[in-house]
């Protein structure tokens, strides 16, 4: 009877031995190839240049746009300005005028 208690014990330690390595094999394999591991690295850091890039050219799409409404304020709205969207939106010139469109 003894011997059975040693046995059971030793098979109870031996399966949650293999529990514990197998649960440490899965957390390494997860920390190499998972998708916040060593393999994604290289990936992530090129996706942050990118969005980096993307959130520049925005910005300074925004500062532009900011700018024209700036210049087109119903206070001190600034006559180039509008009378280039004037122009440009209801198609009007004078007849001395020459129309030179440019691309955007």
């Amino acid at each position: 009877m003894r011997r059975q208690g040693r046995l059971d014990l030793g098979r109870k330690r031996k399966t949650t031995q293999n529990a514990a390595l197998a649960v440490l094999l899965v957390l390494g394999g997860l920390g190499i190839a998972g998708p916040s591991g060593l393999l994604a690295w290289s990936e992530n850091l090129r996706l942050l240049d990118q969005r980096e890039a993307q959130l520049e050219a925005l910005q300074k799409e925004r500062a532009a746009l900011e700018n024209k409404v700036q210049l087109l304020h119903p206070d001190h709205a600034d006559p180039d300005m509008v009378g280039e969207l004037l122009r440009s939106q209801l198609n009007v010139v004078h007849p001395d005028e020459v129309v030179i469109k440019l691309d955007d």
